[in-house]
């Protein structure tokens, strides 16, 4: 049973009742089991594509917690004061799939969740991405940055997709006064990660644990940066609650930046594996450098990661030698 937060509780002086949509997804799964730990309702919302009831079994007993099985391009209704919209596949595997789902999940399903936050007047938050920004010609990544987006190529569903429901984030805002809060999210990794997500993180410990080649895409020159789930889930909660006046967009990522290669190196010597690294043809559109720039995030949330590369990669590791 997840210990409720009594001093959170009292300094709000209400339980909020709160929808996750993509609430059995990796990051949704942190969210819900956090939001119950600080004493509120949680509604967790998801129609299984990635996300799994697994990552929220230990949850179902909670007598705060429901679980329940929704398409979010389909509308909802629930009496509700705070909503998160998590739900979309994130990985180039997953969301590649089904384009058009894709596309549908991220435009319909911000239209669906913005309309039940206008009828309910509950605030929102848009769980956006770095991959807004495209593969980006300014290095690192601030907020102010318009991207550089191919609207036509294999990625496009899922860029192109959360760049509409940021669009239709600030129109509902501008049009119908509604209280948004837009997040980007840059490389996030940790336990109930998907193992077959096709993200480089699960993607080279799968492969070190089980002694295959790690694949790298390209030369492995490209960057990111990697930012641990806890890490990612405090930044959450504090654009939540941040002033009505600050809306975003903000960056939430980890600016220490990584070569592909470096990453690689760094698990095979964790998971002393004999692995070897095997070089692949890049694919289309994919970005070569990844890193954000979060002043703001500093400013507004007084919110900076706190988990370096290698701890959270060791508990990502026991993860999925568990699974394994």
């Amino acid at each position: 049973m997840i210990e409720v937060n009594k001093k959170r509780i009292i300094m709000n002086n209400i339980r909020k009742r709160i929808l996750v949509s993509g609430g059995a997804g990796f990051i949704g799964s942190h969210l819900c089991e956090k939001l119950l730990g600080n004493g509120h309702e949680v509604l967790c919302m998801d129609n299984y594509f990635t996300g799994s009831k697994s990552n929220v079994i230990h949850l179902l007993d909670h007598p705060y917690f429901e679980l329940i099985r929704h398409d979010v391009t389909a509308p909802f209704w629930a009496e509700v004061d705070q909503i998160y919209n998590l739900a979309c596949p994130a990985s180039p595997v997953h969301y590649q799939y089904n384009a058009i789902k894709t596309i549908k999940t991220s435009v319909m399903g911000a239209i669906n969740m913005l309309g039940l936050a206008k009828r309910v007047r509950a605030r929102i938050l848009q769980a956006s991405t770095s991959e807004v920004y495209g593969d980006p010609i300014i290095h690192p990544q601030q907020e102010d940055y318009w991207g550089n987006v191919n609207p036509i190529g294999i990625r496009s569903c899922y860029d192109e997709g959360k760049r509409c429901a940021e669009t239709l984030f600030m129109d509902y805002h501008r049009q119908h006064n509604l209280d948004i809060k837009i997040i980007r999210i840059f490389n996030t990794y940790g336990p109930r990660m998907h193992p077959q997500d096709g993200r480089v993180v699960s993607n080279f410990i799968m492969q070190a644990l089980c002694g295959d080649d790690i694949t790298i895409y390209g030369d492995g020159s490209q960057t990111r940066s990697f930012q641990y789930v806890d890490d990612l889930i405090d930044g959450m909660l504090r654009m939540m609650d941040s002033d009505s006046s600050f809306i975003g967009p903000v960056n939430l990522g980890n600016p220490n930046e990584f070569t592909i290669l470096q990453l690689a190196e760094q698990i095979i010597t964790l998971t002393n594996s004999k692995s070897r690294i095997k070089l692949l043809p890049l694919p289309a559109d994919d970005p070569k450098q990844r890193q954000p720039e979060i002043s703001l995030a500093k400013e507004k949330l007084n919110w900076s990661p706190t988990v370096q590369l290698e701890e959270g990669l060791l508990k990502t590791i026991a993860y999925f030698e568990e699974k394994i």
